[in-house]
Parts: C-alpha cells; sequence; structure tokens
C-alpha cells in the first residue's frame, strides 16, 4: 500500500494541514511497510497548466488513448515535451498511490487554486483511477453541513466528489471537515466558538482513529 499525502493551505499551521498530518501519522502506523510520499501544493506550486498541455490532452482523446502508460505518446513538439516534463512526475506519484490524502481548506467556497492546478495537470479524458481511495481533510470558515444555510454554496466537497468520480471513476471518497473556522478569529462569529471547537474536536478523532 503507497500512501501520497498532498497539502494545499497557504497557512502553515492551518487546520487542514493539522488533520492531514495526524490521519498520515495514524495510516503510517497501521502500514509499516507502506510507501509515503509528501508534496506541499503551496509551498511548492504546480505551475498552471498551457496550451501544450491542451494539446496533449487533444491528442489523448483524438486517439482514444486510454492507459496512462500511453500518455507520453502525445508529446511530439519541443513545447509538448516540456509540458509532460512538468506533470509526468505529478502523474506518476498518483499512479503508484492506494490512497491519495488531501489536506484542503474551503477557499471562497470552494478549493484552493493551488489544488486545482494540481488536479488539472494530472487529469487527462477518460482515465480511471478505479480501486483507490481519496481522503480530504478540510477547515471551512463558516458551516456548509446539513441543512446549514449555506450549505448551497458548498462547492468543494460536491465539486471534489463530483471530479473524482467524473474524471477518476473513483467512489471511495472520505471527506473530515473541522466547520466555523473563521470563529476564531472573527468577532462577528465569537459566539459560534463552541460550535467550531465541537466540530474541530469530532474530526480530530475521526482523522486519528
Amino acid at each position: 500500500m503507497n500512501l501520497l499525502h498532498l497539502d494545499a493551505s497557504a497557512r502553515r499551521a492551518s487546520l487542514s494541514r493539522e488533520l492531514s498530518a495526524t490521519w498520515a501519522k495514524r495510516w503510517r502506523t497501521e502500514h509499516p511497510d507502506g510507501g509515503y510520499h509528501y508534496r506541499d501544493l503551496a509551498a511548492d506550486p504546480v505551475p498552471h497548466i498551457g496550451e501544450a498541455w491542451t494539446e496533449l490532452c487533444d491528442h489523448v482523446m483524438a486517439h482514444r488513448i486510454t492507459e496512462i502508460a500511453r500518455y507520453r505518446e502525445a508529446a511530439r513538439t519541443p513545447a509538448q515535451i516540456e509540458a509532460w516534463d512538468v506533470l509526468e512526475p505529478l502523474l506518476n506519484e498518483l499512479v503508484w498511490a492506494d490512497v491519495v490524502l488531501i489536506g484542503t481548506p474551503m477557499y471562497n467556497y470552494s478549493i484552493p487554486s493551488s489544488l486545482k492546478a494540481w488536479l488539472d495537470q494530472v487529469t487527462f479524458p477518460r482515465m480511471s483511477l478505479a480501486g483507490r481511495r481519496f481522503v480530504v481533510t478540510s477547515a471551512r470558515g463558516g458551516i456548509y453541513t446539513g441543512d446549514a444555510p449555506k450549505a448551497p454554496l458548498d462547492h468543494q466537497e460536491r465539486y471534489l466528489r463530483d471530479f473524482f468520480h467524473g474524471h477518476f471513476a473513483v467512489d471511495d471518497v472520505t471527506f473530515i471537515h473541522a466547520e466555523l473556522a473563521n470563529a476564531r478569529i472573527d468577532p462577528l462569529l465569537a459566539h459560534l466558538r463552541e460550535q467550531h471547537e465541537q466540530s474541530l474536536a469530532a474530526a480530530r478523532q475521526e482523522a486519528g482513529r
């Protein structure tokens, strides 16, 4: 078993990082012989895709290439080869993993651009990562679960769940949320601090069990 661990928060001391570290520590204890690779998408940003990447994608689609090991065939021009050299190690890390752990905050109802850039780089038409598991630990400033008024604005979990299913054919996805994180800072949310602490405690427990 191999674990790919990604963090995307711009904060070095973030709750999503804390939760992902807790989950990773537990996994590595349970799988002492398992492989582990860590990538910090905020500290070491993945470049955004460019035109050459779109050409790689078009070639894979036009030639109905579904085997990930054959994607390199699409790199023919110098610009395409340069784009391939950027994405190949990212893709290899993803394919290598049996479990992908992502620590991410919610930014503006969605995910950080650092995580989106990584997703764009490693995703090709009709690719399948079936059989793998994804775990997402997140921190959100408000509350977006259940029948909360802002639940319809959750484009973080909904987007990632749809992405993993639609692009990777993966339905084995676990989300661990610490909500109302802004109550730690915003005076207008101070009355919700206890509710935040309860959410964080539950997330810590789930990540560590």
